[in-house]
């Protein structure tokens, strides 16, 4: 049963968080350095094990608000003035799904400093004030360290920067938290080391904590929209991947449980696009072979982001093998027949009808019969698993209509968090 069987929270959540800060070397890892400094500090505050658990997995994603590679660089680099759009974007996601709702208002105040607290009458002990405050700290120091300087020789300059914020930005016993956590050098040497990675696994605050796949499934479906979310040329792809694979499960005979899995596979099958530029996916001409062979390493990263977690097998290679060919032709590892699976076989169909389908910057949406064209000379070639690709063409209008159908769900969704200005009028 789909049930007994499940998976390490903390396992899922560390990679998935590494893979969005894979985007550009300045942030890398800045989520995972964030929440460990947010972990050690609430445990420094005496705070109960379930909020320390809150503000760590809102640390991990504290900056899923900010949509695309540039925005987050711009918020590193403190460029971005105006902080409250990524903040309400990410409380905003954070909500659409119940298991991480109580983490939602720390991610909306992780950036509003002390003093606009006391202005509005509250004190450190009032809801979500003392765990964003940590929070904000926390962000603050990871955003001021050098990456190009050892880090003990730049810990007693950024001691001092976290000071001049004590009783403005920062609380004043926030500041003192860190001041006693500062002390220990290896802390500092934590913060940077190559395997804080493996410290938080074993030793983080969720660390015996398993979820169910049902739960996965919930959580693969949120971490999409991150995904996706980065351009309106990509907003919908998942979403109509995981219908039609979904679709295709079923004809094909899958069974419950691997049907589950399929769903999580095709939501999560382009995590490793995330090391893709912008001005690639959305460049509205042919791409040149350097452009091209840079979106050739995001099946790659999918793959190695998703085998990371225990009892992913199935998912990873079902996720990244969406561009193998049955020939051995396909990337990245040139895989052939009888090493690509059902699963695999299904999932690149999937993946291919909705990019057909789907407008893209250089082209509309394919019509009908160029699509099964398309199919049909690689059914010939060798290339595609002829059986799937039939399944496929008999129900041809049932799953464009199905796919159609949760791709305009997610472009509404998608407009409704990037442009509606009504999205940001959210009360303090």
């Amino acid at each position: 049963m789909v049930r007994d069987i499940t998976i390490n929270l903390n396992n899922f959540f560390l990679s998935v968080s590494d893979a969005i800060d894979l985007s550009s070397p300045a942030i890398s890892t800045h989520q995972i350095r964030v929440a460990y400094l947010s972990w050690r500090l609430a445990k420094l505050a005496g705070l109960e094990a379930q909020k320390v658990r809150h503000i760590y997995i809102a640390a991990l994603f504290h900056d899923i608000g900010a949509l695309n590679p540039r925005d987050k660089l711009r918020l590193h680099r403190s460029e971005e003035r105006e902080l409250t759009p990524h903040c309400v974007r990410g409380e905003r996601l954070f909500k659409s799904i119940p298991y991480l709702v109580p983490m939602a208002p720390l991610v909306r105040y992780h950036h509003r400093p002390w003093k606009t607290w006391q202005e509005a009458g509250k004190n450190l002990d009032d809801p979500y004030v003392l765990e964003s405050q940590i929070l904000n700290l926390a962000d603050f120091v990871e955003r001021s360290i050098d990456r190009n300087r050892y880090i003990l020789d730049q810990s007693s300059h950024i001691t001092g920067k976290v000071l001049a914020l004590s009783g403005k930005e920062i609380h004043r016993d926030v500041v003192d938290l860190f001041m006693s956590l500062a002390k220990q050098e290896a802390c500092w040497l934590d913060i940077v080391s190559p395997r804080l990675y493996s410290i938080l696994l074993n030793y983080g605050p969720l660390e015996h904590i398993q979820i169910s796949l049902d739960e996965v499934a919930q959580l693969a479906t949120f971490f999409s929209k991150i995904i996706d979310f980065r351009s309106k040329y990509t907003s919908t792809h998942s979403s109509g991947v995981v219908a039609c694979a979904t679709i295709l499960s079923h004809i094909c005979g899958l069974t419950e449980q691997e049907i589950l899995l399929m769903k999580i596979a095709a939501s999560l099958h382009d995590l490793g696009k995330l090391v893709v530029p912008n001005s690639i996916l959305e460049k509205p001409g042919k791409l040149t072979r350097e452009e091209f062979n840079i979106v050739k390493q995001h099946t790659y990263h999918t793959y190695m982001i998703l085998s990371s977690i225990h009892g992913f097998e199935t998912i990873a290679e079902w996720a990244a093998f969406h561009h193998e060919k049955l020939d051995g032709s396909g990337y990245p590892f040139g895989l052939t027949a009888e090493r690509l699976t059902l699963g695999a076989r299904i999932m690149a169909v999937a993946d291919i009808f909705t990019a057909l389908i789907e407008r893209r910057p250089y082209r509309d949406s394919m019509p009908d019969e160029k699509v099964k064209e398309i199919f049909t000379n690689q059914v010939k070639k060798g290339q595609l698993d002829g059986k799937i690709v039939k399944a496929l063409f008999d129900h041809f209008d049932e799953i464009k209509q199905r796919v159609t159908t949760h791709q305009e769900i997610a472009q509404n969704t998608f407009l409704d968090y990037l442009t509606k200005p009504n999205s940001f009028k959210i009360a303090a």
